[in-house]
């Protein structure tokens, strides 16, 4: 990557949280923690990496993105309305009546969106079927997938993971959110997850620790894991809930879903220009 490159995605992750707070602020409530932390890995795949075209967002053969963290919706609103899937303005419709973007994912509202999330736990799981299923197509599609620390403390989460390494879906690389913390309290405080790197190995991942704000780190990271044969990728993010916003990074754990005022968007708006 050059650093023109690394210019732009690091410019556009900026524009993307201004993108986001502006959203979630005009709702006025929202889970800004969890969206403005994976804002770099978002914008890595769509802006670097994968095979999609926003004009056909049912096209044949493309790779797909499942959102298991399916909370931080609004984040990927964001990333697929300026990347051309839908307006702009459709960002100020949030979770409002009639939305087609509503809190959580849900493939049959929002073009873009290759599966409904929400329930923790199940959106890896879709994840390792769609990399079946490609696996069986032989469509060489690559399906990615984005994991909270929190959620994997879901059974499901380790069973989709058994399956995937089973199956060989080396079409698969899928990230974690590592920010620690989830909504009522630290993730070792709740349920310790204990050494991520070494559990995802032990269920025959081939596995990668990076700082998920670092656009390079990223970027390496995924092309590395495209390389690999016969196992699934997972990608350690670690990474800081509500990165890029100082009021929002200070609440710490309330960020998981907190209000924010006009002040506040307007304030966090300054910080992000």
């Amino acid at each position: 990557m050059d650093i023109n490159e690394k210019k732009f995605l690091e410019d556009k992750s900026r524009q993307i949280r201004y993108m986001v707070m502006d959203e979630i602020g005009t709702l006025g409530v929202g889970h800004v923690g969890g969206c403005l932390s994976i804002i770099e890995g978002l914008v890595v795949l769509y802006h670097k990496v994968m095979n999609i075209d926003p004009s056909n967002p049912k096209m044949e053969g493309r790779d797909r993105l499942v959102l298991s963290k399916g909370h931080a919706g609004p984040a990927l609103y964001a990333v697929l309305a300026d990347k051309g899937f839908f307006p702009v303005d459709w960002l100020y419709t949030l979770n409002k009546p009639e939305t087609n973007l509503p809190s959580h994912c849900d493939m049959n509202r929002t073009p873009g969106i290759d599966m409904t999330a929400g329930s923790l736990g199940q959106g890896i799981s879709c994840a390792v079927g769609i990399a079946k299923a490609s696996k069986i197509k032989k469509d060489n599609a690559y399906i990615y997938a984005i994991v909270g620390d929190g959620e994997s403390q879901e059974g499901e989460v380790w069973e989709a993971a058994m399956a995937a390494a089973h199956y060989k879906l080396d079409n698969l690389i899928a990230f974690t959110d590592n920010n620690k913390l989830q909504i009522d309290g630290t993730v070792q405080e709740i349920m310790g997850l204990h050494c991520l790197e070494e559990k995802w190995k032990a269920f025959g991942w081939n596995v990668y620790s990076v700082d998920g704000h670092d656009v390079e780190a990223i970027y390496h990271a995924v092309m590395d894991a495209k390389k690999n044969t016969g196992t699934p990728s997972m990608i350690l993010l670690n990474t800081v809930k509500g990165k890029g916003v100082s009021f929002v990074e200070a609440a710490g754990v309330k960020n998981h879903n907190m209000p924010i005022t006009k002040e506040q968007k307007a304030q966090a708006l300054k910080e992000l220009e």
